[in-house]
């Protein structure tokens, strides 16, 4: 029948085998698709439930920090309250150092350098000055002049060499009793000079330079006693002390300080005008005190200014642009003053240089 024309139908058979053909690929093609789909999912979700491998990430590095340095320790001054080099410097020996003040031993050497200095009448209305040095070595101090009882026992507190040139009759007796550290000029010449720009007596002049020698040939290296008790600065707000007088004496002799804020410390004024270090310049300690002290007339080698070192008294300490009003003790010659307020309680000083001038109780003492 090939060649010859369809009937209708075969026509129609015709079309069935060819749909049958095409509905048998597109079933077969769904099948795989779906075998596909099966496997597929088959295959992910196995995937899906194995556990997981744990993540392996590289170790950090281990970063050694440096150590800290060891904070370094810190040393102050017995004397003063600075900060000092070391250890050693705290136990160095402290030198007393008799500075007259005359007129004509105007200005002076050294003084500003001192660490404490006692301001008192010596004969005749006029002042003298024991200074006391430890970490401060100026190159050159004077005049040097005679000593006193009073200052005896000042300076002992402080287990110093007591430097001078002679002294009353009682103060020698004091000094040369085998108790002290004696370094008088009048045994140890060598030590000293006469400038030549001043009259004798005001004219006697030493240096730590010389002054170092000097005690180590005597066998004072180093002095043990209890300073002041100290602290850091703490200006105050509520400045009430800015001018201080002081009636010490006469014109003269008498005292001034004003608050100078910038260095926190007082600017000294001595009979009205800058009281200068010949060589550093204007003196201006950080603390100043004024004591007290029962004083009359006492023979000796004949009438010579007598002072009660022991016991009490009112003492105003300024300090920071204030006061406080308390009392001095001292109960033995070589015991340290200790100041206290008026509740009893220490009253601590700032670091630096400490001035205390010492009044007869009928003497004024004004600030404002």
């Amino acid at each position: 029948m090939d060649g010859l024309p369809h009937t209708p139908h075969e026509h129609w058979w015709q079309r069935c085998k060819h749909w049958i053909a095409a509905h048998k690929k597109i079933s077969i093609l769904i099948g795989l698709a779906a075998l596909l789909l099966v496997v597929g999912g088959g295959v992910a979700l196995y995937f899906a439930l194995q556990p997981k491998a744990p993540v392996v990430t590289a170790p950090k590095p281990i970063v050694q920090q440096p150590k800290p340095e060891p904070e370094k320790p810190k040393f102050y001054s017995p004397l003063t309250g600075l900060e000092v080099a070391d250890e050693a410097a705290t136990k160095q020996e402290v030198t007393g150092i008799m500075i007259e003040n005359s007129e004509w031993a105007r200005p002076q050497s050294g003084l500003k350098d001192a660490g404490v200095v006692f301001e008192a009448i010596a004969e005749g209305g006029i002042t003298r000055y024991a200074a006391l040095y430890q970490e401060a070595k100026p190159k050159l101090i004077g005049p040097v002049r005679s000593v006193r009882p009073y200052y005896v026992d000042w300076m002992a507190a402080f287990d110093a060499t007591i430097v001078h040139v002679g002294g009353s009759a009682n103060a020698l007796k004091e000094v040369r009793n085998g108790q002290y550290k004696d370094a008088d000029q009048f045994f140890n010449g060598s030590y000293f000079w006469r400038a030549t720009d001043r009259v004798a007596p005001h004219n006697v002049y030493t240096s730590f330079e010389k002054l170092d020698e000097l005690n180590k040939a005597k066998g004072y290296t180093s002095s043990t006693f209890t300073g002041f008790a100290r602290k850091a600065d703490q200006p105050s707000k509520k400045l009430d002390a800015k001018t201080i007088n002081m009636d010490i004496s006469y014109s003269l002799f008498n005292v001034r300080y004003n608050y100078d804020p910038g260095c926190n410390c007082y600017e000294r004024y001595l009979a009205g005008e800058k009281h200068m270090d010949r060589e550093a310049g204007h003196i201006k300690p950080k603390v100043v005190i004024a004591m007290k002290v029962p004083t009359h007339l006492g023979m000796e080698d004949g009438y010579r200014e007598q002072m009660d070192t022991l016991g009490s008294g009112t003492a105003y300490v300024f300090q920071d642009g204030t006061v406080t009003v308390g009392t001095w003790n001292k109960k033995d010659k070589k015991d340290q003053i200790k100041f206290v307020n008026q509740a009893g309680d220490e009253i601590t000083l700032d670091r630096g240089q400490t001035w205390i001038s010492i009044t007869a109780p009928e003497k004024s003492i004004t600030w404002q």
